[in-house]
């Protein structure tokens, strides 16, 4: 498995915007992608839905998880990109 910890400094209650490009990273990307809370919660990124339900929020720290795959250290850039710009 690929992993990586982020820190959120971008979203403010799962905001629609930044989510949805969450979803739209992890639909181009061939296997699935998971946020794991610390809380132990986490979500299918490729569902809105889901992801909104977690209620993610600036200074939560979460998990993103997927499969190991030549694409995957670039997708998990990318990802913390959208959570943590400043990262």
């Amino acid at each position: 498995m690929a992993t990586r910890r982020v820190t959120i400094t971008a979203l403010n209650g799962g905001h629609a915007r930044p989510v949805a490009e969450l979803v739209r990273l992890a639909m181009d990307h061939d296997d699935p992608v998971v946020v794991r809370k610390d809380t132990g919660a986490e979500a299918d990124l490729r569902s809105v839905l889901a992801v909104m339900m977690l209620d993610l929020a600036e200074g939560d720290v979460v998990t993103l998880e997927t499969a190991d795959a030549p694409a995957s250290a670039a997708l998990l850039d990318a990802l913390s990109a959208v959570l943590d710009p400043k990262g």
